[in-house]
């Protein structure tokens, strides 16, 4: 019996760690290309390799659910190609216990991709986005989306956050009850340091019922809830963060009584993940042992990858209309999750 779990187990693996390099190496090509399209000032090819490597981390956690279904596809595939299932069954080995040795090697690979989105991404995709804005001379910021904030009536924009506690480039519009503007300010840098932010080159605009003033200061304190580890998080992609990170922010932004649907979303798309991948090994091993039994290899990785693109486009379709139509994040995370379980037991159950 050990012989049979380690060989089964290993076939898996090793199918899933295949895979898993295929995906890594098509796209660093793909990557590569883009890259070296976007070459101009400092940003080399070396810049552009280490922004890469840089950036690997958020691949391979991106791919770790394809290549698990498609590595339990091709790995299980070829023990049923060669009768290898047929006699395992014979020797006593029920589906269920099947499915287990299937399943553990696929949990290694989810475990390692939770470590590396929790404690890797968000560090490395700060790093590498900085270090090609500042190569190329752009504005560094640690994401392509604009940088806003709010506190109570006033809204804060970042040209540029840093991961050493300084940003640049920082507007603040300050309303009164009514919503009306009444002050804003520009501030060329501000430097965090015992527990508040040293603003310099400020310039302050006063609006008035019927005039505006402009006042210039060398410096100014500002006190604020929002600390360099808050602002480190606003810079990144809500994807891109960790789940502490996301649950730490979910709360601020609830405290400051402002939605936090976005951050939910990714909170529940990145807790749940290891559950969709195990979803889709489950529907994996279902199909070889139901529709998929007796169909080529080639076969096989194309219905895989068909089922893997569908269930990633209906997460997508489904994240975005809970923001849109108001119902819950974690019900629009769930929902395809339990679809895939759904349908894996019931075509294990037929295979029985």
């Amino acid at each position: 019996m050990r012989k049979i779990t380690r060989y089964i187990s290993g076939v898996v693996f090793s199918a899933i760690a295949l895979t898993l390099v295929v995906f890594m190496s098509v796209d660093f090509i793909f990557g590569l290309i883009y890259q070296l399209s976007s070459i101009k000032g400092n940003y080399n090819f070396t810049e552009a390799m280490i922004y890469l490597t840089l950036t690997a981390p958020r691949r391979l956690y991106t791919y770790v659910p394809f290549s698990c279904l498609i590595g339990c596809l091709a790995g299980l595939g070829v023990l049923a190609n060669t009768s290898e299932l047929v006699v395992v069954r014979a020797a006593g080995v029920s589906t269920a216990r099947i499915v287990w040795l299937a399943l553990r090697p696929a949990l290694v690979f989810i475990f390692i991709a939770l470590l590396v989105g929790e404690y890797v991404t968000p560090y490395s995709e700060q790093m590498a986005e900085y270090r090609r804005a500042m190569a190329i001379g752009k504005s560094v910021k640690a994401s392509q989306q604009p940088i806003w904030s709010r506190e109570a009536n006033e809204f804060i924009h970042f040209d540029a956050v840093l991961p050493n506690g300084v940003i640049y480039g920082v507007s603040r519009y300050s309303f009164n009850e009514d919503r009306e503007l009444v002050a804003a300010s520009f501030t060329k840098q501000a430097i965090y340091q015992d527990g508040f932010w040293q603003e310099e080159d400020v310039a302050i605009t006063h609006i008035n019922a019927n005039s505006t003033s402009i006042e210039n200061v060398s410096s100014r304190h500002w006190d604020t809830k929002l600390t360099p580890d808050l602002l480190n998080i606003l810079a990144l992609d809500p994807k891109n963060l960790s789940i502490q990170n996301l649950y730490f922010y979910m709360n601020y932004l609830q405290a400051q009584h402002i939605k936090n649907d976005d951050y939910s979303l990714s909170f529940w798309q990145k807790t749940l993940k290891p559950l969709a991948t195990a979803s889709l090994v489950i529907i994996a091993i279902s199909f070889i042992f139901g529709p998929l039994r007796s169909v080529t290899t080639g076969q096989r990785i194309f219905t895989g990858v068909i089922f893997g693109v569908l269930f990633e486009l209906i997460q997508r379709l489904l994240g975005p209309s809970s923001l849109v139509f108001g119902f819950s994040p974690l019900f629009a995370v769930l929902l395809p999750i339990a679809f895939c379980l759904a349908l894996g037991v019931f075509l294990l159950n037929r295979a029985r």
